[in-house]
């Protein structure tokens, strides 16, 4: 029987297989209780060209964590904007598609990134 972390570990395996098939720049987004992660990992998955956290002061803010995913979102936008990424393949790393997670990826979309 599976437990919980087994289980978000398979589905970021798979995820991750058809996306390095695609060949595509990858946004894999890593969430904690207390900080959000985002970071663009070229198509061979050797180097990372921007990340943005709730690690920054200027990201976490004083707003709560759903407010800090949605600047973590916006500023991982507008730094691989600036690296010359439009599209990327939005890698969840197993995490359900809700809550924080989705307002990273409402907040990268708003801010210019394709997936």
């Amino acid at each position: 029987m599976m437990n919980k972390k087994q289980a978000r570990l398979r589905r970021t395996r798979k995820t991750r297989d058809r996306i390095r098939r695609r060949g595509a720049h990858r946004l894999c987004v890593h969430r904690t209780p207390r900080h959000l992660y985002a970071q663009i990992i070229a198509p061979g998955g050797a180097d990372t060209l921007a990340c943005a956290s709730t690690l920054e002061r200027d990201l976490a803010g004083d707003g709560g964590r759903r407010d800090a995913a949605g600047r973590v979102g916006a500023a991982i936008a507008e730094r691989a904007l600036k690296k010359g990424i439009r599209e990327v393949a939005f890698d969840r790393s197993g995490f359900s598609y809700h809550g924080r997670i989705k307002l990273l990826a409402d907040a990268a979309r708003a801010g210019g990134l394709q997936f």
